[in-house]
Formats: structure tokens, sequence, C-alpha cells
């Protein structure tokens, strides 16, 4: 069966691998609270740097929104009559927004097999889980067969999403996490380690000063959470405006495991609007 794979924005898929991976994305929108008007999610990365300046000096943080049932329709019919016989939907967590309720009654209205999953994830893990759902298409799996696999693997710990912010304020005011005490992090310099549990909310686990204590946090974090070290795994980097810092724990990670892919991408608008800028971390997925 010839399948699309969907997913929506927060994935922050390398732009990459949309192509290599044949999946589409339907965006989430932006909105800011002046009335000014902001294009929808993109992958494009000049965008999404002017999106940054926007956000560093803004007095107040727009507005996300989840994509209505008819942008998913449209994806959907576009799937059909590109001679796609399946489609296959992964959409972020049910606990940060309703994204999954959009594509599921969206699905409702037609006759292919579509099947939609609430990865219980957020951000670049997603694409992980993408490119694990394309490997089973590959490899002739039905669609009943890999949303089992893809909903097993999440309960059995295959994806991780492990992050740190600079400015845990930006996830407090848009109400994905709760201040937790004691994670207060809009002193100079402050860390906090974030990562997405079994239920697909975003809970503060660390809180750190300075870069080089924020790595570690994280690779303590990965072996924590399972990811043993000497493991073969893949990732995909993330971050806002601070590639950098995924870079130079990428060559602290490449010591510990053995890494069989890696690809790095910048948070998406909505994304951003909520992890603020300084974001970086990684969705991790283990391949033994």
């Amino acid at each position: 069966m010839k399948t699309k794979i969907i997913l929506d924005s927060t994935s922050d898929i390398p732009e990459s691998w949309l192509e290599k991976y044949d999946i589409e994305i339907v965006p989430l929108h932006i909105n800011w609270i002046s009335g000014e008007s902001e294009p929808d999610d993109t992958r494009n990365e000049k965008e999404l740097k002017k999106f940054y300046e926007k956000l560093l000096s803004a007095q107040e943080l727009p507005k996300t929104s989840q994509p209505s049932i008819v942008q998913f329709q449209n994806a959907y019919m576009r799937a059909i009559e590109e001679g796609y016989e399946g489609i296959l939907v992964l959409t972020i967590s049910t606990k940060i927004s309703g994204t999954y309720n959009s594509a599921l009654l969206a699905s409702q209205e037609f006759d292919i097999p579509i099947k939609v999953i609430d990865t219980r994830m957020a951000s670049s893990i997603i694409s992980n889980m993408a490119r694990y759902a394309r490997e089973l298409l590959d490899a002739g799996l039905d669609l009943e067969e890999v949303e089992k696999k893809i909903i097993d693997a999440r309960k059995n710990k295959k994806f991780h999403a492990i992050f740190f912010v600079s400015d845990f304020n930006s996830l407090v005011k848009g109400g994905r996490v709760s201040r937790f005490s004691g994670f207060v992090g809009n002193l100079l310099k402050i860390k906090v380690g974030i990562y997405i549990n079994d239920e697909g909310e975003l809970i503060p686990f660390d809180k750190v000063r300075g870069y080089k204590k924020a790595y570690n946090m994280i690779l303590t974090k990965m072996e924590e959470e399972g990811v043993k070290i000497g493991k073969k795994i893949g990732l995909t980097g993330i971050h806002c405006n601070g590639g950098e810092h995924v870079d130079e724990m990428y060559k602290l990670i490449k010591e510990r495991y053995q890494v069989v892919y890696f690809d790095k991408s910048s948070t998406g608008k909505v994304i951003s609007t909520h992890v603020g800028i300084g974001m970086a971390g990684f969705g991790i997925e283990i391949l033994e």
C-alpha cells in the first residue's frame, strides 16, 4: 500500500527529511496579541531567524493555535489525489495541543485507511518516530501493524525527548508546564532540564547554572531514562537559535554511544514560542 505520512508542524522535522521519508506537514498558527500578521509555522530557516528576533524583542508572547479540521481534510485529499492508498498521521501530544482531535475528526470523512496517532511527544522526537514508521512501511507492514508497532515502541521507551531551556518562564507563560517549586528559571545563566513523560507532559527535572553543566545534565538524564551507554541510537538535535549547544552535546554523546544517524533542526515558530530562545536538546531513538 502506498502510504503518506503526515505530521503537524510542531514536529520540527529537519527539512531534508520531508522528501527523504515522503512526509507532508500541516502547520499550526501564530497570532500576535497586537494583531500583527504572522505567516504559519514553517521549516524555512531564514524565516525562523526573523521570528526569533521578534520573540527576543516582544513585550508579550504570541498565541498559538492548532490546525483546523479543514486543513487536515485538505492534506488527506491531496494525498488521495496523488495516488496514496493509506495515510499515517503523527501528532503532538494531546496534553499539549488539540491538534490530534482535528486530525482524527478530519479522517472520519474519508474511505481510505487513515491512522491518527497521539505520539505523546513534541518537537523533533516526532521526526524520529516518522522515520521509524517509514522504515516499517518500506519493510511491507500494513497501516494497522505500523500503528501498533509505534504505540508499542513508545510504551517500551524506544523514543525520548530531553532538552534544556534558557528561559523557563516562556514555558510557564504559555501554560505548557507547571511552575514546580524550585524551578524558577529566570535567574542569569540558569538552564532548566525538561523531558516528556509517558503521559506526554513536559516535566522539569533539574536546573543548573551554565552550559557545560547543562550538557552533562542532558547526558545524565539520558541514562536515567534508559538510554544506556554503548547503545545504538539515532538523534535529531533540536534548538531555538542555539545550534552550537547541540553540536557540543553531540560531541559528548558520540563518546558514549553508537550514533547510527544524526540530523539537526531549528524549532519552528510554535515550539519556539513556548520553549524560548536558547533551548537545545535531542529527540532520541534507541535502535537496539
